[in-house]
Protein backbone atom coordinates (compact mmCIF):
# COMPACT_ATOMS: atom_id res chain seq x y z
CA UNK A 1 0.00 0.00 0.00
CA UNK A 2 1.05 3.53 -0.89
CA UNK A 3 0.85 6.15 2.02
CA UNK A 4 -0.06 9.74 1.54
CA UNK A 5 2.98 11.48 3.82
CA UNK A 6 1.83 14.04 5.97
CA UNK A 7 4.47 16.10 7.29
CA UNK A 8 4.13 18.83 10.63
CA UNK A 9 7.58 20.39 10.82
CA UNK A 10 9.53 23.02 11.62
CA UNK A 11 6.53 25.67 13.06
CA UNK A 12 4.26 26.34 15.38
CA UNK A 13 0.58 26.01 15.67
CA UNK A 14 -2.28 26.78 17.63
CA UNK A 15 -5.66 27.06 18.60
CA UNK A 16 -6.70 24.72 15.37
CA UNK A 17 -8.18 21.09 15.12
CA UNK A 18 -6.51 18.58 13.53
CA UNK A 19 -8.38 15.66 12.46
CA UNK A 20 -5.72 13.02 11.77
CA UNK A 21 -8.07 10.58 10.35
CA UNK A 22 -7.25 9.07 6.74
CA UNK A 23 -6.25 5.31 7.23
CA UNK A 24 -4.65 5.76 3.82
CA UNK A 25 -2.36 8.64 5.24
CA UNK A 26 1.41 8.73 7.42
CA UNK A 27 1.28 11.38 9.69
CA UNK A 28 4.82 12.74 10.57
CA UNK A 29 4.95 15.01 13.99
CA UNK A 30 8.24 16.28 13.44
CA UNK A 31 11.11 17.94 15.24
CA UNK A 32 11.37 22.09 15.65
CA UNK A 33 7.40 21.88 15.89
CA UNK A 34 5.54 23.24 18.46
CA UNK A 35 1.03 22.29 19.31
CA UNK A 36 -0.61 25.20 21.02
CA UNK A 37 -4.55 24.62 22.28
CA UNK A 38 -4.63 21.92 19.59
CA UNK A 39 -7.25 19.54 19.07
CA UNK A 40 -5.91 16.33 17.66
CA UNK A 41 -7.90 14.09 16.76
CA UNK A 42 -6.54 11.00 16.13
CA UNK A 43 -8.13 7.52 14.00
CA UNK A 44 -5.37 5.51 12.99
CA UNK A 45 -3.04 3.05 14.23
CA UNK A 46 0.21 3.66 15.82
CA UNK A 47 1.94 3.25 12.84
CA UNK A 48 -0.01 5.79 10.73
CA UNK A 49 1.20 8.22 13.66
CA UNK A 50 5.10 9.03 13.60
CA UNK A 51 6.49 11.53 16.23
CA UNK A 52 9.80 12.65 15.93
CA UNK A 53 12.29 13.92 19.06
CA UNK A 54 11.79 17.19 20.66
CA UNK A 55 7.82 17.76 19.24
CA UNK A 56 5.83 19.61 21.52
CA UNK A 57 2.42 19.83 22.68
CA UNK A 58 1.33 22.39 25.10
CA UNK A 59 -2.12 22.84 26.69
CA UNK A 60 -4.00 19.94 23.41
CA UNK A 61 -6.29 18.03 23.78
CA UNK A 62 -6.15 14.55 22.39
CA UNK A 63 -9.49 13.16 21.28
CA UNK A 64 -8.51 9.01 20.49
CA UNK A 65 -11.72 8.01 18.39
CA UNK A 66 -9.67 4.52 17.61
CA UNK A 67 -7.74 2.28 20.54
CA UNK A 68 -4.45 3.41 19.93
CA UNK A 69 -2.58 0.63 20.97
CA UNK A 70 1.43 -0.18 21.65
CA UNK A 71 2.67 3.33 20.88
CA UNK A 72 5.62 3.91 22.44
CA UNK A 73 6.63 7.25 20.56
CA UNK A 74 4.71 9.59 22.53
CA UNK A 75 7.82 8.97 24.97
CA UNK A 76 9.71 11.42 22.09
CA UNK A 77 7.77 14.22 22.90
CA UNK A 78 7.47 16.75 25.28
CA UNK A 79 3.65 16.89 27.04
CA UNK A 80 2.61 20.07 29.17
CA UNK A 81 -1.23 20.62 29.51
CA UNK A 82 -2.82 18.36 27.56
CA UNK A 83 -5.74 16.38 28.07
CA UNK A 84 -6.47 12.84 26.95
CA UNK A 85 -10.42 11.40 25.81
CA UNK A 86 -10.61 7.69 24.49
CA UNK A 87 -9.21 4.30 24.57
CA UNK A 88 -4.95 4.02 24.61
CA UNK A 89 -3.33 0.80 25.86
CA UNK A 90 0.44 -0.64 25.59
CA UNK A 91 1.25 3.36 25.39
CA UNK A 92 4.13 4.69 27.24
CA UNK A 93 4.46 8.24 28.38
CA UNK A 94 7.69 10.34 29.41
CA UNK A 95 11.47 10.30 29.94
CA UNK A 96 12.95 7.39 28.81
CA UNK A 97 16.38 7.50 27.03
CA UNK A 98 17.13 4.04 27.47
CA UNK A 99 14.52 2.86 24.79
CA UNK A 100 16.22 5.35 22.08
CA UNK A 101 18.10 8.55 21.56
CA UNK A 102 15.52 10.23 20.57
CA UNK A 103 13.36 9.75 24.19
CA UNK A 104 15.67 11.59 25.55
CA UNK A 105 13.69 14.45 24.70
CA UNK A 106 10.32 13.27 26.16
CA UNK A 107 8.63 14.75 29.24
CA UNK A 108 5.47 14.75 30.29
CA UNK A 109 3.95 17.18 33.12
CA UNK A 110 0.24 18.58 34.44
CA UNK A 111 -1.56 16.36 32.23
CA UNK A 112 -5.06 14.62 32.28
CA UNK A 113 -6.30 11.24 31.76
CA UNK A 114 -9.23 11.66 33.50
CA UNK A 115 -11.69 11.47 30.40
CA UNK A 116 -9.54 8.08 28.89
CA UNK A 117 -9.40 4.31 29.23
CA UNK A 118 -5.79 3.45 29.96
CA UNK A 119 -4.74 -0.17 29.59
CA UNK A 120 -1.07 -1.26 30.41
CA UNK A 121 -0.06 2.51 29.88
CA UNK A 122 3.18 3.64 31.86
CA UNK A 123 4.70 6.84 32.31
CA UNK A 124 8.46 6.76 32.09
CA UNK A 125 11.10 8.84 34.16
CA UNK A 126 8.52 12.08 35.14
CA UNK A 127 6.80 12.42 38.34
CA UNK A 128 3.25 11.71 37.86
CA UNK A 129 2.32 13.91 41.08
CA UNK A 130 1.04 16.54 38.67
CA UNK A 131 -0.97 14.04 36.29
CA UNK A 132 -4.54 13.10 36.63
CA UNK A 133 -5.16 9.59 36.55
CA UNK A 134 -8.26 7.56 34.92
CA UNK A 135 -10.66 6.36 38.00
CA UNK A 136 -11.98 2.73 38.39
CA UNK A 137 -12.35 0.70 36.96
CA UNK A 138 -9.32 1.87 35.76
CA UNK A 139 -5.96 1.89 38.86
CA UNK A 140 -3.01 2.65 38.52
CA UNK A 141 0.12 1.90 40.32
CA UNK A 142 2.43 4.28 41.84
CA UNK A 143 6.43 3.89 41.99
CA UNK A 144 5.67 -0.06 40.77
CA UNK A 145 9.39 -0.52 40.82
CA UNK A 146 10.27 0.30 44.18
CA UNK A 147 7.03 -1.23 45.36
CA UNK A 148 7.39 -4.25 43.85
CA UNK A 149 8.50 -6.57 46.36
CA UNK A 150 5.05 -5.07 48.62
CA UNK A 151 3.48 -5.67 45.10
CA UNK A 152 4.27 -8.71 44.34
CA UNK A 153 3.76 -10.41 47.48
CA UNK A 154 -0.10 -11.13 47.48
CA UNK A 155 -1.58 -12.80 45.33
CA UNK A 156 -3.36 -11.47 42.63
CA UNK A 157 -6.53 -13.16 41.06
CA UNK A 158 -5.53 -15.06 37.79
CA UNK A 159 -1.59 -15.38 38.40
CA UNK A 160 -1.31 -11.57 37.61
CA UNK A 161 1.92 -9.95 38.31
CA UNK A 162 1.20 -6.16 38.48
CA UNK A 163 5.32 -5.73 37.94
CA UNK A 164 7.78 -7.97 36.90
CA UNK A 165 11.64 -6.97 38.04
CA UNK A 166 13.54 -9.85 36.56
CA UNK A 167 13.81 -11.37 32.88
CA UNK A 168 13.54 -10.69 29.62
CA UNK A 169 9.98 -8.95 30.00
CA UNK A 170 11.08 -6.94 33.07
CA UNK A 171 9.67 -3.44 33.54
CA UNK A 172 12.23 -0.79 33.04
CA UNK A 173 13.23 1.15 36.55
CA UNK A 174 12.21 3.94 35.10
CA UNK A 175 8.58 3.04 35.20
CA UNK A 176 7.07 5.70 37.69
CA UNK A 177 3.43 4.63 37.11
CA UNK A 178 1.44 2.23 35.36
CA UNK A 179 -2.80 2.12 34.89
CA UNK A 180 -4.43 -1.02 33.73
CA UNK A 181 -8.33 -1.14 32.76
CA UNK A 182 -9.69 -3.93 35.20
CA UNK A 183 -12.08 -5.03 32.63
CA UNK A 184 -9.60 -5.94 29.80
CA UNK A 185 -7.30 -6.87 32.78
CA UNK A 186 -10.12 -9.59 34.34
CA UNK A 187 -11.13 -10.80 31.04
CA UNK A 188 -7.27 -11.84 30.03
CA UNK A 189 -6.80 -13.20 33.12
CA UNK A 190 -10.31 -15.21 32.86
CA UNK A 191 -11.18 -13.71 36.82
CA UNK A 192 -13.64 -10.90 37.54
CA UNK A 193 -13.11 -6.71 38.66
CA UNK A 194 -14.05 -7.23 41.68
CA UNK A 195 -11.18 -9.73 42.59
CA UNK A 196 -9.00 -7.00 41.30
CA UNK A 197 -10.46 -4.47 43.45
CA UNK A 198 -10.51 -6.53 46.65
CA UNK A 199 -6.37 -7.03 46.35
CA UNK A 200 -6.41 -3.37 44.86
CA UNK A 201 -7.92 -1.73 48.29
CA UNK A 202 -5.23 -3.08 49.97
CA UNK A 203 -2.29 -0.65 49.05
CA UNK A 204 -1.85 2.63 49.26
CA UNK A 205 0.05 3.03 46.28
CA UNK A 206 -2.50 2.51 43.90
CA UNK A 207 -5.10 5.03 42.82
CA UNK A 208 -7.83 3.78 41.93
Amino acid sequence: MLYNKVFFEDREIENERLELTDKGSLYFLGSNMTFKNCTLVLKVSGRNLIFDQGTRFIDCTFEVKQELKNHQQWVFASLKGCRFRGRLSGCDFGYWPSYSERAGHGSIEDCDFSEARLDGCRIMGCDPASLRFPKWPCFTILDPVGRARELNSVQWPGGFHPIIVEGQYRDPPSTMAVTFYAPALAKRRETTEEAFRAVIERFDCIVY
